[in-house]
């Protein structure tokens, strides 16, 4: 078990419970690391303008409350490591699909099990897909 930080959990008591089920269950095999969960305006606009997400406010599941969206990676993060963060969705995705909670990835937005297709790729996002 890898015990998430303070501000790990902080953010992860933004977001859906089932996500929050979904993460505790994920510390359970790789220390983990939650960036973000729920988005203010600001916040989301600003990454907007930075080109790190595509959509502005109010449109991200990250924007709800409890959000519906969680930015998380394997820690330490490497942004670099894309073998590695598609190793950690797999197993994200793999924990939701056996708790019957569907999550989707911003390294696979089709679902269609090809990871270098995409327009957009946001590897540390997660989110329900119902």
């Amino acid at each position: 078990m890898y015990p998430y930080s303070l501000a790990s959990m902080k953010k992860l008591y933004t977001c859906d419970q089932r996500l929050i089920d979904v993460f505790t269950r994920v510390a359970e095999v790789v220390d983990t690391t939650i960036i973000e969960g729920y988005r203010r305006e600001h916040r989301q606009n600003q990454l907007y303008r930075l080109n790190k997400t595509q959509l502005k406010y109010p449109h991200s599941p990250h924007n709800s409350i409890p959000s519906k969206a969680v930015d998380a990676a394997p820690y330490p993060i490497d942004w670099t490591d894309r073998e590695r963060m598609t190793l950690f969705a797999g197993l994200v995705m793999g924990i939701g699909h056996s708790m019957g909670i569907g999550i989707g990835w911003g390294g696979d937005w089709d679902r269609d099990f090809r990871v270098r297709d995409n327009g957009f790729d946001d590897l540390t996002h997660f989110f329900l897909l119902d």
